[in-house]
């Protein structure tokens, strides 16, 4: 899966990392299922450790049972377009188990778009040829980006339009649909309303807020 920076791809990587039959890995981060952290700090020895530990010990239980176990483990390696090729091809190795007859478990890698780009290079071919399925996360809609704003603040106890409707568009226009960018300029936005003493956030407080948010930048 790739998506843009800010995304909110490692949001769902997060996510994935505490449910107990996953095992996740970042450049920053490594957890196995239900948030316990390994001592690698490389995501592929992370990745090799979670499958010797989480990820292997079903996999043994059901050969020693002869069946299937019912739950199918899964390492998720996120921000994987900084791994190297080598890197990526150990990941391939991992994979290749009893001679392709069987799948013990999947691999899920989370990067930016030049993690597709490299994937098409010959020499991660073999890698590429075991992908069964690739999925390019958009970016939000207008309106995804309205309901967006409003279900933050609804989280944040306000039932009433905050951010009027030219102010949502401004944000989603500005932020192109990406919810990091969204969150920092509706953060600034309120601020600016709130210097200002502006029961609502309008045009002018969002068009502040996108000059200050792009001068740190």
């Amino acid at each position: 899966m790739s998506a843009k920076a800010g995304a909110g791809d490692t949001r769902i990587s997060v996510d994935l990392g505490g449910q107990s039959d996953l095992a996740s890995c970042t450049t920053t981060r490594c957890a196995r299922g239900g948030g316990t952290e390994c001592s690698s700090s490389t995501p592929m020895s992370c990745a090799l450790n979670a499958i010797c530990g989480r990820v292997s010990w079903p996999v043994r239980r059901a050969g020693r049972g002869g069946r299937r176990a019912r739950t199918h483990p899964a390492v998720v390696v996120d921000e994987s377009h900084l791994l190297d090729h080598q890197e990526l091809d150990a990941i391939r190795m991992l994979t290749n188990y009893d001679m392709d007859s069987t799948t013990p478990f999947a691999v899920l890698l989370i990067g930016q778009p030049t993690l597709r780009k490299r994937m098409k290079h010959g020499v991660l071919a073999a890698l590429d040829q075991r992908i069964s399925i690739s999925y390019q996360m958009p970016t939000m809609t207008k309106e995804e980006t309205a309901s967006y704003i409003k279900h933050h603040l609804t989280i944040a106890g306000r039932s009433d339009p905050l951010f009027s409707d030219h102010a949502v568009d401004l944000i989603h226009l500005t932020s192109r649909g990406l919810p990091r960018s969204v969150n920092n300029i509706a953060l600034q936005s309120l601020i600016a309303a709130f210097a200002d003493e502006k029961s609502i956030v309008d045009e002018s407080s969002t068009r502040l807020a996108i000059t200050e948010t792009h001068a740190t930048e």
